[in-house]
């Protein structure tokens, strides 16, 4: 399989510490000192075979920054966009390249940069069984992540027909993609026991892919096969699940089983490192009095956070900003830049 990563994200929800120039996959947020992206790669390379075999796509102004922290990726195998046009455009130009170099029968997965995966044993069983489907049905094959709540952030995926077992694994027909539902609606999905979380992992041969956004996406693809990547501010922005998963009709999906989470904001965090037996989640120096339920962050090791009686709230301390933020508001932050936008004598901290 050529594994290709995702990497062009703003991962604005993770702000101050995410930046323009510094973005979520960058970052080392759990304590590790690795990357969400470096730690990406450790996790696919074993897919690759070497560093020859792993492609990333990248924002054009992120590429020098992949580099530094990709330092044995191969030079060619770096997709730069010149400007962002969402996953359809992305996964298309990737897959165009690397049917040229290798043929279209070749095996592609796609996998986002910001995930945390708990078993690579079991992520790794997973993906062998999403790539014997994906290779003996000519087919799309996505990875659905058990919910474990009823999420409105995520799209949601329906399993249809089994068609069998691959790795030990059920391999289902898609019956729909669901965009974001409400509480609701995302209630009455997991009581089917049908639905699984969207998590943005596909598996195919190139030419399947290419072929169907050649069905689905035709004005994309006409532009990108036609004219090359230098067309790319002009192709139509649109997401892979929209120009393509949503109506095609080789999608499948495999159910994982490993513990999964997309590191989406500051809530995930807190959600990756908490303890039972810690009232707080610290990742800074902090003295604290009657505070609870709280993550605490400074990027700045000498940086002390003092609380008095707070409760359920994200403190995070970077440079000469400090956001302090409910953990039911956290989804608010991209709200919030946009005043930082607006600010001219603020551009910096973006």
């Amino acid at each position: 399989m050529i594994p290709v990563i995702l990497a062009g994200g703003k991962g604005e929800r993770f702000w101050p510490l995410s930046r323009k120039a510094r973005p979520k996959q960058f970052l080392s947020l759990d304590g590790s000192g690795r990357s969400l992206l470096q730690t990406t790669a450790d996790r696919l390379l074993d897919l690759a075979g070497s560093w020859n075999g792993l492609w990333v796509i990248t924002a054009a102004h992120l590429a020098e920054g992949v580099k530094e922290q990709l330092p044995d990726l191969p030079t060619e195998n770096l997709l730069a966009e010149v400007e962002g046009r969402d996953t359809a455009a992305a996964v298309a130009w990737a897959t165009i390249e690397i049917a040229k170099r290798y043929g279209e029968q070749e095996t592609i997965g796609f996998f986002p940069a910001d995930h945390w995966i708990g078993s690579r044993e079991m992520f790794y069983q997973t993906l062998a069984a999403a790539e014997e489907l994906a290779t003996t049905h000519q087919a799309i094959a996505t990875l659905g992540i058990t919910p474990t709540h009823p999420a409105t952030g995520y799209g949601y995926i329906e399993q249809g027909e089994k068609i069998g077992l691959f790795q030990d694994c059920p391999g289902f027909k898609v019956n729909r993609f669901t965009e974001k539902p409400n509480l609701e609606t995302a209630e009455s999905f997991l009581e089917t026991g049908r639905y699984s979380w969207n998590g943005g992992m596909f598996i195919f041969p190139a030419g399947v892919m290419l072929a169907e956004l050649r069905t689905h996406a035709q004005e994309l693809m006409d532009l990108l096969e036609t004219q090359g990547p230098e067309i790319y501010p002009k192709l139509p922005k649109l997401s892979i699940d929209y120009a393509v998963m949503e109506k095609t009709d080789r999608a499948y999906v495999v159910p994982v089983t490993f513990e999964w989470d997309d590191l989406g904001d500051w809530n995930a965090i807190d959600r990756l490192l908490h303890q039972a037996e810690q009232p707080n989640v610290e990742l800074a120096r902090h003295i604290g009095l009657d505070t609870q339920d709280t993550l605490l962050y400074a990027s700045n090791s000498e940086d002390v956070i003092v609380t008095i009686g707070l409760e359920d709230l994200v403190v995070v301390r970077e440079g000469n900003v400090t956001l302090i933020v409910r953990k039911d508001r956290t989804q608010d932050i991209k709200q919030v830049l946009k005043q930082v936008q607006a600010e001219s004598d603020l551009a910096d901290l973006l």
